[in-house]
């Protein structure tokens, strides 16, 4: 009989950004303090739950928002590349309000090929790196539960790419995916068979959030 393990993928929390940059793989953007309250609930959301194995994203924003689970749960955090922010040439910009950035014409050099996308790291890179991780997780926590800390547009293009979606390219602004949030991936063995999504935290959030962040 084959066993059910679950793979979450938890998207940070809030940030402190006061001047909206986008800062995709930037250093130095930690957690604000609504940021860490977001990763606390979380924790305790999920304190009684199955987890065995904890995976991070090394920017600092995941890395906080996996210590809280981490103390909780009494496990160390694994350090993983693959699940870092995608690589995207406007990081360092201000975004302004909405998606203002894409009407700067500095900008438009960037946006020949949305996509691809041409500003970014392509999508089928991003879910080929993100299928990895999640298939070691799955395999390191088998028959039981593993989450993994990671951002927006990984944990989204890779649930377009687990659902069958033949198109990955998308408007940000209708990600389901947002700050704290949990997409879970239940395996029987080894196939996946169901996606679900829930935000523990979701009583926090003061709105949308960046885009890419």
């Amino acid at each position: 009989m084959a066993e059910t393990t679950v793979v979450h993928l938890l998207r940070h929390g809030e940030v402190h950004n006061p001047h909206g940059v986008l800062y995709g793989r930037l250093p130095g953007y930690h957690l604000s303090k609504t940021g860490h309250l977001m990763a606390e609930t979380v924790a305790k959301a999920v304190a009684d739950r199955d987890i065995v194995a904890i995976y991070s994203s090394p920017l600092e924003r995941a890395l906080e928002t996996a210590a809280p689970l981490a103390s909780t749960l009494g496990l160390d955090v694994r350090d993983d590349e693959r699940l870092i922010e995608a690589g995207n040439l406007l990081q360092g910009r201000s975004v302004g309000q909405g998606l203002a950035i894409l009407r700067d014409p500095r900008n438009y050099r960037y946006f020949y090929n949305p996509m691809r996308p041409s500003w970014g790291e392509p999508y089928p890179a991003i879910v080929a790196r993100m299928r990895t991780v999640v298939d070691d997780a799955r395999a390191r926590a088998r028959g039981h539960e593993a989450v993994l800390v990671s951002h927006q547009l990984p944990i989204w293009t890779i649930r377009m790419a687990a659902e069958g979606r033949r198109r990955l390219w998308h408007d940000p602004r209708r990600r389901q995916c947002g700050l704290a949030s949990l997409t879970s991936f239940t395996f029987d063995g080894d196939r996946l068979v169901s996606i679900g999504y829930s935000e523990p935290a979701g009583s926090l959030a003061k709105g949308p959030s960046l885009p890419g962040a």
